[in-house]
Parts: C-alpha cells; structure tokens; sequence
C-alpha cells in the first residue's frame, strides 16, 4: 500500500465528531480512531503531506446548546474545546502507530498543544508530521467545516476531503428516502442552489471561490481515504463545472 503513488502532495481530511464514536452514543470509540490513524499513516508514508480537521459533535455541539437556550458565544467556545479533546486522543493515536503529529489550536492552550500558526503549520508538514487543526477558527459562529475549508486554502492543499456516515452526496437523506441518488459529479453552485447538505454554504463558497476541489466520502468503509488518495474515483466530487 505504501508504494503507490499518490494523486496528491498535500491534503487536509475533515473529520466529525461523531465520526470517532463508531456504534456508541458518546465520546470516542478507541478501535475507530485507532483505524483512521492507520489510514493516515498509510497516506503520510506515500508521501503525503496530512492535515486533519476535529468537530466536536461526540461531545458537545455549540449549535444544539445554543438552541436549548446556552449563549451562543458560550456555547460554540466550548465545541471549540470538544474539538482541543478530540484532536489530542487523535494525536496520541497516530504516535501510538510512530507517527509524528502536532495540535494546533485557533484558541490559545498553550499547555497542551501549539498555538495555530501558518507557517509553523507548513514547516509540520513538511517535514511529515500530520497537523491537526483543532478549535475550529477560534470564532464562534463559524463551523468546523468553514474551519476545515479556511485551513485547507491557507496550507495550499491540493484538495479537501469530507468525511461523512454515507459514500457521497444524495439528492435526499439516503436513509429516509431510498430512492435518493449519489451523484458522482457535482458543481459548487448545484450544491449552493440545490442547498444539498455537503458542508455549510460559508464552506462552500470559500472553495469555490479559492478553486478548491472537494471530494465527500464514507469514512465508515475502510481503505476509501487511501484510494481517494490514490486517485480511485471514491465517493462525490465537487468542482468548479
């Protein structure tokens, strides 16, 4: 696996929260979390220049603590630290594999990860080390998702990658509606017109307008992030026509 070649030199991977809880209900399922990190080291040891994006959701989500009445400023700095949490159990399990990794943070805590700084984060990678971006853009306001697209367009990456429940975007939510269709092609302004539920339109429009390609996948079928990496035509593409 190591040997192929990689279609890319530089990628950023979005991950959800709930992505890390596997069957659970809450937190981080050790097994999952330690099989992503095995793909991830897969990638890097192809030469790849890795870069992670963390939501929060498996622990606290601002959006719904908001909505059941919280402070929305209140609510959203701390899925920023769900988001700290889950980016150092990410860490620690890529180092349990030899790998090398680095947290940065949009917000400062200084004791337990980097503060997040462009160039710092460039020279990381570089040199191999996977980074993880955590605390989202230190805003509230703004999603994990925007987070992930902002960082993506300022390291350079040569794509961003979705991870989601299902493999690709649906005309409906697959699991209610059967008869929905994966599209295996699609454009950044189809998303936006359609309101098809991608990532936020904020996330969207930036890719678009910074001529990022995005690739949406199913992150519960191991071996899919490897293959997109290969250049195997895995899951949904959205571009610019």
């Amino acid at each position: 696996m190591t040997q192929a070649k990689a279609h890319y030199s530089r990628i950023l991977v979005k991950l959800s929260g709930e992505a890390l809880m596997g069957g659970g209900d809450y937190g981080i399922d050790p097994a999952v979390i330690k099989r992503i990190a095995g793909e991830l080291s897969d990638i890097v040891q192809m030469g790849v220049q890795v870069a992670v994006v963390i939501g929060g959701g498996n622990i606290f989500r601002g959006a719904g603590l908001a909505r059941a009445g919280m402070d929305r400023v209140a609510a959203d700095h701390m899925g920023m630290l769900a988001t700290v949490m889950n980016a150092l159990a990410m860490q620690d399990a890529l180092e349990s594999l030899g790998m090398h990794a680095r947290v940065m943070s949009a917000i400062r805590i200084n004791e337990v990860c980097e503060d997040y700084i462009r160039r710092r984060a460039m020279r990381h990678l570089e040199k191999g080390r996977v980074a993880i971006f955590a605390a989202g853009t230190g805003n509230p306001f703004f999603t994990t998702d925007t987070a992930a697209a902002l960082r993506a367009i300022e390291i350079n990456a040569d794509v961003l990658l979705k991870a989601t429940k299902v493999n690709g975007v649906y005309s409906d939510d697959p699991v209610k509606d059967p008869t929905a269709t994966r599209y295996a092609r699609l454009t950044f302004d189809k998303v936006l017109a359609d309101k098809l539920n991608v990532m936020d339109a904020t996330a969207i429009v930036m890719c678009r307008d910074n001529h990022l390609p995005l690739r949406v996948f199913n992150l519960n079928n191991p071996g899919d992030l490897t293959r997109i990496v290969r250049g195997e035509d895995v899951g949904t593409a959205v571009t610019f026509a």
